[in-house]
Protein backbone atom coordinates (compact mmCIF):
# COMPACT_ATOMS: atom_id res chain seq x y z
CA UNK A 1 0.00 0.00 0.00
CA UNK A 2 1.40 3.40 -0.95
CA UNK A 3 0.71 7.05 -0.36
CA UNK A 4 0.89 9.32 -3.38
CA UNK A 5 3.16 12.33 -3.07
CA UNK A 6 3.86 15.27 -5.33
CA UNK A 7 5.13 14.43 -8.81
CA UNK A 8 4.00 10.82 -8.44
CA UNK A 9 6.62 10.07 -5.79
CA UNK A 10 5.55 7.27 -3.47
CA UNK A 11 6.56 6.00 -0.07
CA UNK A 12 5.28 2.99 1.83
CA UNK A 13 2.63 4.07 4.32
CA UNK A 14 4.51 2.39 7.16
CA UNK A 15 7.62 4.45 6.43
CA UNK A 16 5.54 7.62 6.19
CA UNK A 17 3.96 6.90 9.57
CA UNK A 18 7.40 6.43 11.10
CA UNK A 19 8.52 9.76 9.66
CA UNK A 20 5.43 11.54 10.97
CA UNK A 21 5.28 9.77 14.34
CA UNK A 22 7.70 12.06 16.24
CA UNK A 23 5.80 15.17 15.12
CA UNK A 24 2.78 14.64 17.39
CA UNK A 25 4.64 14.29 20.72
CA UNK A 26 6.90 17.22 19.79
CA UNK A 27 3.93 19.49 19.06
CA UNK A 28 2.14 18.28 22.20
CA UNK A 29 5.24 18.91 24.30
CA UNK A 30 5.66 22.43 22.92
CA UNK A 31 2.00 23.22 23.57
CA UNK A 32 2.24 22.00 27.15
CA UNK A 33 5.50 23.89 27.71
CA UNK A 34 4.55 27.24 26.20
CA UNK A 35 0.75 27.30 26.53
CA UNK A 36 -0.66 24.93 29.17
CA UNK A 37 1.90 25.40 31.95
CA UNK A 38 2.01 29.24 31.73
CA UNK A 39 -1.80 29.33 31.76
CA UNK A 40 -2.26 26.97 34.72
CA UNK A 41 0.78 27.26 37.00
CA UNK A 42 0.91 29.96 39.67
CA UNK A 43 4.03 31.87 40.75
CA UNK A 44 4.91 29.32 43.47
CA UNK A 45 4.85 26.36 41.10
CA UNK A 46 6.82 28.25 38.46
CA UNK A 47 9.49 29.60 40.83
CA UNK A 48 9.88 26.72 43.27
CA UNK A 49 9.14 23.57 41.30
CA UNK A 50 8.96 23.89 37.52
CA UNK A 51 11.97 26.15 36.89
CA UNK A 52 14.39 24.13 39.09
CA UNK A 53 13.12 20.89 37.54
CA UNK A 54 13.76 22.20 34.03
CA UNK A 55 17.19 23.56 34.90
CA UNK A 56 18.37 20.47 36.79
CA UNK A 57 17.00 18.23 34.04
CA UNK A 58 19.12 20.21 31.60
CA UNK A 59 22.15 19.72 33.85
CA UNK A 60 21.39 15.99 33.80
CA UNK A 61 21.46 16.04 30.00
CA UNK A 62 24.87 17.71 30.11
CA UNK A 63 26.31 14.98 32.32
CA UNK A 64 24.44 12.20 30.50
CA UNK A 65 25.99 13.16 27.16
CA UNK A 66 29.38 12.59 28.78
CA UNK A 67 28.64 9.64 31.03
CA UNK A 68 25.76 7.86 29.33
CA UNK A 69 26.70 8.28 25.67
CA UNK A 70 30.49 8.72 25.72
CA UNK A 71 31.11 6.44 28.71
CA UNK A 72 33.33 8.99 30.49
CA UNK A 73 33.25 10.06 34.11
CA UNK A 74 32.86 13.43 35.81
CA UNK A 75 32.31 14.18 39.48
CA UNK A 76 32.69 17.94 39.06
CA UNK A 77 29.59 18.91 37.10
CA UNK A 78 28.76 21.81 39.42
CA UNK A 79 32.18 23.37 38.73
CA UNK A 80 31.19 24.02 35.12
CA UNK A 81 27.81 25.36 36.23
CA UNK A 82 29.79 27.72 38.48
CA UNK A 83 31.97 28.84 35.58
CA UNK A 84 28.89 29.55 33.47
CA UNK A 85 27.17 31.59 36.19
CA UNK A 86 30.19 33.77 37.03
CA UNK A 87 31.11 34.18 33.35
CA UNK A 88 27.60 35.45 32.55
CA UNK A 89 27.67 37.82 35.52
CA UNK A 90 30.99 39.35 34.44
CA UNK A 91 30.01 39.53 30.78
CA UNK A 92 26.86 41.48 31.61
CA UNK A 93 28.72 43.67 34.12
CA UNK A 94 31.78 44.46 31.99
CA UNK A 95 30.29 44.42 28.48
CA UNK A 96 27.12 46.54 28.75
CA UNK A 97 24.54 46.00 26.07
CA UNK A 98 25.55 42.42 25.33
CA UNK A 99 22.32 40.54 24.44
CA UNK A 100 21.26 37.84 26.89
CA UNK A 101 21.26 35.02 24.29
CA UNK A 102 24.86 35.92 23.40
CA UNK A 103 25.75 35.98 27.11
CA UNK A 104 24.39 32.45 27.48
CA UNK A 105 26.31 31.27 24.43
CA UNK A 106 29.65 32.78 25.45
CA UNK A 107 29.28 31.57 29.05
CA UNK A 108 28.68 28.06 27.77
CA UNK A 109 31.74 28.28 25.52
CA UNK A 110 33.93 29.44 28.42
CA UNK A 111 32.73 26.45 30.45
CA UNK A 112 33.40 24.23 27.42
CA UNK A 113 37.01 25.46 27.25
CA UNK A 114 37.47 24.62 30.93
CA UNK A 115 35.89 21.21 30.29
CA UNK A 116 38.47 20.45 27.60
CA UNK A 117 41.32 21.30 29.99
CA UNK A 118 39.99 19.08 32.76
CA UNK A 119 39.10 16.41 30.22
CA UNK A 120 42.72 15.97 29.17
CA UNK A 121 43.37 13.29 31.83
CA UNK A 122 40.76 11.11 30.07
CA UNK A 123 43.35 10.54 27.33
CA UNK A 124 45.51 8.65 29.82
CA UNK A 125 43.40 7.38 32.70
CA UNK A 126 39.95 5.84 33.18
CA UNK A 127 37.39 4.90 35.79
CA UNK A 128 37.93 5.89 39.42
CA UNK A 129 41.13 7.82 38.70
CA UNK A 130 39.41 9.85 35.99
CA UNK A 131 36.59 10.64 38.43
CA UNK A 132 39.16 11.84 40.95
CA UNK A 133 40.78 14.14 38.40
CA UNK A 134 37.45 15.72 37.45
CA UNK A 135 36.73 16.13 41.15
CA UNK A 136 39.76 18.43 41.17
CA UNK A 137 37.85 20.86 38.96
CA UNK A 138 35.13 21.07 41.61
CA UNK A 139 37.52 22.07 44.38
CA UNK A 140 39.70 24.31 42.20
CA UNK A 141 36.95 26.52 40.79
CA UNK A 142 35.07 26.72 44.07
CA UNK A 143 38.32 27.93 45.67
CA UNK A 144 39.05 30.32 42.78
CA UNK A 145 35.70 32.13 42.83
CA UNK A 146 35.65 32.20 46.64
CA UNK A 147 39.08 33.81 47.06
CA UNK A 148 39.35 36.28 44.19
CA UNK A 149 36.79 39.03 44.67
CA UNK A 150 37.24 40.39 41.15
CA UNK A 151 34.88 37.73 39.86
CA UNK A 152 32.11 38.96 42.18
CA UNK A 153 32.83 42.65 41.47
CA UNK A 154 34.68 43.05 44.79
CA UNK A 155 31.61 42.10 46.79
CA UNK A 156 32.38 41.61 50.47
CA UNK A 157 29.95 38.69 50.61
CA UNK A 158 31.39 37.18 47.39
CA UNK A 159 27.84 36.85 46.02
CA UNK A 160 26.58 37.71 42.57
CA UNK A 161 23.05 38.96 41.91
CA UNK A 162 21.05 38.42 38.77
CA UNK A 163 21.02 41.51 36.53
CA UNK A 164 17.87 42.75 34.91
CA UNK A 165 16.85 39.98 32.53
CA UNK A 166 15.42 41.09 29.22
CA UNK A 167 15.44 40.12 25.56
CA UNK A 168 14.69 42.68 22.83
CA UNK A 169 13.35 45.06 25.45
CA UNK A 170 10.95 42.53 26.98
CA UNK A 171 11.43 42.10 30.73
CA UNK A 172 11.89 38.58 32.09
CA UNK A 173 11.91 39.58 35.76
CA UNK A 174 8.57 37.99 36.66
CA UNK A 175 8.27 34.27 37.50
CA UNK A 176 6.53 33.75 34.15
CA UNK A 177 9.27 35.60 32.30
CA UNK A 178 11.99 33.57 34.01
CA UNK A 179 10.04 30.41 33.22
CA UNK A 180 9.89 31.32 29.52
CA UNK A 181 13.65 31.96 29.56
CA UNK A 182 14.40 28.60 31.19
CA UNK A 183 11.89 26.72 29.02
CA UNK A 184 13.11 28.27 25.75
CA UNK A 185 16.76 27.49 26.47
CA UNK A 186 15.83 23.97 27.62
CA UNK A 187 13.85 23.24 24.45
CA UNK A 188 16.70 24.49 22.24
CA UNK A 189 19.31 22.42 24.07
CA UNK A 190 17.10 19.32 24.06
CA UNK A 191 16.91 19.64 20.28
CA UNK A 192 20.68 20.08 20.11
CA UNK A 193 21.21 17.02 22.32
CA UNK A 194 19.02 14.87 20.06
CA UNK A 195 20.90 16.06 16.99
CA UNK A 196 24.22 15.22 18.65
CA UNK A 197 23.34 11.71 19.84
CA UNK A 198 21.84 10.80 16.46
CA UNK A 199 24.78 12.20 14.50
CA UNK A 200 28.06 10.56 13.59
CA UNK A 201 29.57 12.15 16.70
CA UNK A 202 27.00 10.48 18.95
CA UNK A 203 27.46 7.10 17.30
CA UNK A 204 31.22 7.31 17.70
CA UNK A 205 30.82 8.27 21.36
CA UNK A 206 28.76 5.13 21.90
CA UNK A 207 31.34 3.04 20.05
CA UNK A 208 34.06 4.37 22.37
CA UNK A 209 31.85 3.72 25.38
CA UNK A 210 31.16 0.12 24.38
CA UNK A 211 34.68 -0.85 23.30
CA UNK A 212 37.37 1.81 23.01
CA UNK A 213 40.00 -0.45 21.44
CA UNK A 214 37.66 -1.59 18.68
CA UNK A 215 36.60 2.00 18.05
CA UNK A 216 40.24 3.00 17.62
CA UNK A 217 40.86 0.11 15.22
CA UNK A 218 37.86 1.25 13.14
CA UNK A 219 39.52 4.62 12.66
CA UNK A 220 37.63 6.70 15.22
CA UNK A 221 39.77 9.49 16.62
CA UNK A 222 39.26 8.54 20.23
CA UNK A 223 41.22 11.40 21.82
CA UNK A 224 39.39 14.07 19.81
CA UNK A 225 35.98 12.54 20.52
CA UNK A 226 36.67 12.35 24.25
CA UNK A 227 37.66 16.01 24.43
CA UNK A 228 34.61 16.94 22.36
CA UNK A 229 32.45 15.04 24.84
CA UNK A 230 33.89 17.02 27.76
CA UNK A 231 33.51 20.28 25.83
CA UNK A 232 29.87 19.71 24.86
CA UNK A 233 28.94 18.40 28.30
CA UNK A 234 30.56 21.42 29.95
CA UNK A 235 28.80 23.77 27.51
CA UNK A 236 25.41 22.39 28.59
CA UNK A 237 26.40 22.64 32.25
CA UNK A 238 27.70 26.20 31.82
CA UNK A 239 24.41 27.37 30.34
CA UNK A 240 22.59 25.50 33.11
CA UNK A 241 24.63 27.38 35.71
CA UNK A 242 23.51 30.70 34.26
CA UNK A 243 19.86 29.64 34.44
CA UNK A 244 20.25 28.30 37.99
CA UNK A 245 21.83 31.54 39.24
CA UNK A 246 19.74 34.03 37.27
CA UNK A 247 16.39 32.40 36.42
CA UNK A 248 15.96 30.41 39.65
CA UNK A 249 17.95 31.70 42.63
CA UNK A 250 18.44 35.33 41.70
CA UNK A 251 21.63 35.47 43.79
CA UNK A 252 24.39 32.93 44.40
CA UNK A 253 28.01 32.45 45.34
CA UNK A 254 30.70 29.89 44.65
CA UNK A 255 29.41 27.57 47.38
CA UNK A 256 26.01 27.41 45.67
CA UNK A 257 27.68 25.08 43.16
CA UNK A 258 29.43 22.84 45.65
CA UNK A 259 30.11 19.11 45.68
CA UNK A 260 26.54 18.40 46.83
CA UNK A 261 25.28 19.99 43.61
CA UNK A 262 27.60 17.78 41.55
CA UNK A 263 26.21 14.69 43.28
CA UNK A 264 22.66 15.94 42.71
CA UNK A 265 23.35 16.05 38.96
CA UNK A 266 24.87 12.57 39.14
CA UNK A 267 21.81 11.23 40.99
CA UNK A 268 19.55 12.80 38.37
CA UNK A 269 21.33 10.80 35.68
CA UNK A 270 21.25 7.55 37.68
CA UNK A 271 17.61 7.92 38.75
CA UNK A 272 16.32 9.12 35.39
CA UNK A 273 18.32 6.61 33.36
CA UNK A 274 21.73 6.53 31.71
CA UNK A 275 21.88 7.31 27.97
CA UNK A 276 18.48 8.99 27.84
CA UNK A 277 17.41 12.58 27.19
CA UNK A 278 13.94 12.94 28.69
CA UNK A 279 14.77 10.57 31.55
CA UNK A 280 16.87 13.36 33.05
CA UNK A 281 13.71 15.38 33.69
CA UNK A 282 12.18 12.42 35.51
CA UNK A 283 15.28 12.30 37.69
CA UNK A 284 15.18 16.07 38.23
CA UNK A 285 11.50 15.95 39.20
CA UNK A 286 12.33 13.19 41.68
CA UNK A 287 15.18 15.24 43.20
CA UNK A 288 13.07 18.42 43.43
CA UNK A 289 9.73 16.96 44.52
CA UNK A 290 10.71 14.17 46.91
CA UNK A 291 12.16 16.46 49.62
CA UNK A 292 9.04 18.64 49.42
CA UNK A 293 6.78 15.60 49.80
CA UNK A 294 8.86 14.28 52.69
CA UNK A 295 8.62 17.66 54.40
CA UNK A 296 4.83 17.57 54.05
CA UNK A 297 4.68 14.01 55.39
CA UNK A 298 6.83 14.88 58.40
CA UNK A 299 4.64 17.88 59.21
CA UNK A 300 1.45 15.88 58.76
CA UNK A 301 2.75 13.05 60.97
CA UNK A 302 3.74 15.51 63.73
CA UNK A 303 7.14 13.99 64.43
CA UNK A 304 8.26 16.87 66.64
CA UNK A 305 8.81 14.41 69.51
CA UNK A 306 11.93 13.20 67.68
CA UNK A 307 13.77 16.40 68.50
CA UNK A 308 14.55 19.79 67.03
CA UNK A 309 14.32 20.85 63.39
CA UNK A 310 17.88 19.67 62.72
CA UNK A 311 16.99 16.11 63.71
CA UNK A 312 13.92 16.20 61.49
CA UNK A 313 16.01 17.47 58.59
CA UNK A 314 18.50 14.65 59.05
CA UNK A 315 15.62 12.15 59.19
CA UNK A 316 14.33 13.47 55.88
CA UNK A 317 17.78 13.07 54.35
CA UNK A 318 18.04 9.50 55.60
CA UNK A 319 14.63 8.64 54.12
CA UNK A 320 15.52 10.40 50.88
CA UNK A 321 18.79 8.46 50.59
CA UNK A 322 17.03 5.18 51.36
CA UNK A 323 14.48 5.85 48.61
CA UNK A 324 17.27 6.52 46.10
CA UNK A 325 19.12 3.31 47.07
CA UNK A 326 15.92 1.24 46.87
CA UNK A 327 15.05 2.73 43.49
CA UNK A 328 18.50 2.01 42.06
CA UNK A 329 18.38 -1.58 43.36
CA UNK A 330 14.90 -2.27 42.02
CA UNK A 331 15.33 -0.33 38.78
CA UNK A 332 19.02 0.10 37.88
CA UNK A 333 18.11 1.44 34.43
CA UNK A 334 16.23 4.35 35.96
CA UNK A 335 12.72 5.77 35.88
CA UNK A 336 12.79 6.09 32.09
CA UNK A 337 13.08 2.28 31.76
CA UNK A 338 10.28 1.80 34.28
CA UNK A 339 8.07 4.19 32.34
CA UNK A 340 8.96 2.49 29.08
CA UNK A 341 7.95 -0.92 30.41
CA UNK A 342 4.70 0.44 31.81
CA UNK A 343 3.86 2.00 28.46
CA UNK A 344 4.65 -1.25 26.66
CA UNK A 345 2.48 -3.20 29.10
CA UNK A 346 -0.46 -0.87 28.41
CA UNK A 347 0.03 -1.27 24.66
CA UNK A 348 0.17 -5.06 24.93
CA UNK A 349 -2.97 -5.13 27.04
CA UNK A 350 -5.01 -3.05 24.60
CA UNK A 351 -3.49 -4.82 21.59
CA UNK A 352 -4.49 -8.17 23.06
Amino acid sequence: MTVTLLQDRTLPSGLLSRLDAPLLPIVAGLLVTFAVIPAMADDYWLSSIIIPTLVMGLAGIGLNLLQGYAGLVSLGSAAFMLIGAFSAYNLILRVPGLPLPLVLLISGLIAAAAGVVFGLPSLRIRGFYLGASTLGAQFFFEWLFSNFTWFSNDSQSLTISAPRLEILGYSLQSPLGRYFLAASVTVLLIGLAFLIVRSRLGREWMAIRDMETAASVLGIRVARRKLQAYAISSFFLGVTGVLWAFAYLGTSDAHTFNLDKSFQVLFIVLIGGVATIFGNFLGAAFIVLTPILLDRVVLAADLSFLGDQGALTNLQRIIFGAIIILLLIKEPDGLSALLRRARQAVRNRYAG
